[in-house]
């Protein structure tokens, strides 16, 4: 994946990234938004997401930090039962 794409999905899961949205929900939405992102893009862009703007708004980049360690651990898990 560009990295212009992981940066237009790290803006949608900065503007979605609310208060009160769970993980499965928020995953839906930027999937929705994004189709053809993998579960690890959204991550990354996540991840992009947190270092880009933790600066700016520390509770959003709680959340989004909270989010991309469930889900990067939820991938690692699945890796772990492939084998």
């Amino acid at each position: 994946m560009q990295k212009r794409e992981i940066e237009e999905i790290a803006d949608s899961v900065m503007r979605l990234a609310q208060p009160g949205i769970g993980r499965k929900k928020l995953m839906g939405a930027v999937r929705k938004e994004h189709p053809n992102a993998s579960k690890k893009d959204v991550v990354r862009a996540a991840f992009y997401a947190l270092i880009a703007h933790a600066d700016s708004d520390v509770e959003r980049a709680f959340r989004l930090h909270e989010f991309a360690m469930i889900e990067r651990k939820s991938d690692e898990d699945d890796e772990e039962d492939d084998i």
